[in-house]
């Protein structure tokens, strides 16, 4: 290592090997002889102690075990970006062309002299480090710019860099290599502990064409990412996942272009949190995976209406979180362009054992959602969904003080808090029927019998035959069954049905591997076969 780095050396990264630290100390250390350096390890599997030796405290660690002394020459301090960027791609004056003696160059067996070598073999080198628009460095101890402006005479087209898992210890190291990228859109330097400015004072136009940018595991508070965030004027992504980011701000005057946010595995004080971000205006993408929210709450929208925050957002992730209460569900229903959600493992999911029965309720329960963990809706199965739901608590309903009679229809508070959405499925669909509820069975009924009449309109010939099939009998095996009715190949047929609920309209049965009551097809339906 250069002593010369010894006295700025407090502060800096450092890697020994595969692992990471910072230096926090450097001096003597009694009763041994020369310069040590106090390491606090990012793996506190790494250290010893929490920076004391025989009784003496040199430095303090997070971890009581956290902290080692290493001895200077032991320290990679890293290199700076356009080193790094040469050994990743091979662009090193001795990597080019074999080497002979003076302006040589050796060609298999043929030694070739050339005037003029040095020169024309660094024009090639700045040609081809000209021509990178994606460079990455990811773990190779970049730790500083370099020379002042040597990176945008080398490097100009540079467009997205990944900066990742460096020696980078500060914000305005970060600064000086964008600042030298006249069109970066695209930086990620997770995973470097870095220091970040303090006070606003601290701008740069570095950023002024940034879109994307990726902050996970840099110890970064909220509190300095709107502090530099003044900097990032048409940033559209940004990435902040595992920051320790308990607590929120309003984000003033900043971040208003941005589209999606990530702050997965950052343990947010509770779901309040997110009111103070809910009015950045283009929002779409919003992931809070492991934020160790409990609950979420709109106060500004009442039952059946939409709240004012998060005008643009279209996909929520809120997996692996505490969400215990279907009403946080319901609340979703609320913001006005959710199109996506994904919501697995969080305690609520176990309050419903049957998987397609949990998929069914949330569904019904939020209007506009198109996609549900990862899989897309199709309209069957949102109106067979619908249908359920009207159907199953209907029961409750009544009991609650719903009535067919538009004049005496006055379901309770209580009932409208637990289901918001249910005076609109009835809107959609009609009350429900007297005959519906009665003898109502449970959703998770696999086995019920439908008496259902089969038809074929196009064949007048074929008269009509009632069939009873259980419910849970695929379109697969009702085309079997046809089959052996008809004669015609199951891969011919073309299946769909008549309800008097649906006033004349016909639902086709497209899916060979869904059950019937997938397509909420009841008693006393009417399937129609074509060929």
């Amino acid at each position: 290592m250069d002593t010369g780095l010894l006295p700025d050396a407090l502060g800096r990264r450092v890697a020994c090997g595969t692992d990471y630290g910072t230096v926090r100390y450097v001096g003597s250390v009694s009763p041994t002889a020369g310069i040590w350096l106090g390491v606090e390890w990012d793996d506190p599997q790494r250290g010893k102690h929490d920076g004391s030796y025989e009784g003496t405290q040199y430095f303090k660690c997070r971890h009581p075990k956290g902290g080692s002394f290493i001895r200077p020459n032991k320290a990679n301090f890293g290199v700076d970006f356009l080193t790094a960027v040469k050994d990743r791609y091979g662009l090193h004056d001795n990597q080019d062309v074999q080497c002979g003696t003076g302006n040589t160059v050796v060609f298999g067996t043929k030694t070739v002299e050339f005037v003029g070598m040095d020169s024309v073999a660094e024009q090639q080198r700045q040609v081809q480090l000209n021509k990178l628009v994606n460079i990455s460095v990811r773990e190779c101890a970049v730790s500083h710019a370099g020379q002042e402006d040597e990176i945008s005479r080398t490097c100009a087209n540079m467009r997205h860099i990944n900066l990742s898992k460096n020696l980078i210890s500060s914000w305005e190291t970060v600064v000086a290599i964008a600042s030298q990228v006249q069109n970066l859109e695209t930086l990620n330097v997770s995973e470097n502990k870095m220091k970040f400015p303090s006070t606003s004072t601290f701008t740069s136009s570095a950023f002024s064409n940034l879109k994307i940018l990726a902050l996970n595991q840099t110890e970064i508070t909220w509190t300095e990412v709107l502090l530099s965030a003044q900097g990032w004027p048409v940033l559209e992504e940004l990435y902040l996942s595992s920051n320790n980011i308990t607590v929120l701000e309003r984000p003033d005057n900043v971040l208003q272009t941005l589209k999606l946010l990530d702050l997965s595995d950052n343990q947010l004080l509770d779901g309040n949190q997110l009111h103070l971000i809910a009015q950045l205006p283009r929002l779409e993408q919003l992931i809070l995976r492991n934020t160790g929210i409990s609950s979420i709450h709109f106060p500004d929208a009442g039952f059946g209406c939409k709240t004012k925050m998060f005008p643009s957002l279209k996909r929520l992730a809120i997996n692996d979180n505490k969400i215990s209460q279907w009403s946080s569900i319901n609340e979703l229903d609320k913001l006005p362009s959710l199109r996506a959600l994904q919501c697995n493992n969080n305690p609520f999911v176990d309050t419903e054992k049957n998987p397609e029965t949990l998929k069914q309720l949330i569904i019904a329960k939020i209007s506009q959602l198109e996609v549900l963990n990862n899989c897309e809706i199709l309209p069957a199965e949102r109106r067979g969904a619908e249908l359920d739901y009207r159907k199953i608590f209907g029961k409750d309903w009544l009991e609650a003080g719903g009535h067919w009679n538009p004049e005496k229809n006055k379901p309770s508070e209580e009932f409208l808090a637990a289901h918001p959405r249910y005076p609109a499925l009835c809107l959609k669909y009609g009350v429900p029927e007297e005959g519906e509820l009665k003898g109502q069975q449970p959703l998770t009924l696999k086995n019920q019998l439908l008496t259902l009449t089969i038809k074929c309109p196009e064949k007048p010939e074929q008269k009509p035959v009632e069939k009873k099939l259980p419910e849970s009998m695929t379109i697969q095996k009702v085309k079997g069954l046809l089959y052996r009715l008809f004669k015609i190949p199951g891969s011919d047929l073309k299946l769909s049905y008549k309800s008097s609920k649906l006033e004349g309209k016909e639902v086709e049965l497209d899916n060979d591997l869904k059950p019937l009551q997938f397509y909420s097809i009841e008693s006393g339906d009417c399937v129609l076969v074509r060929w």
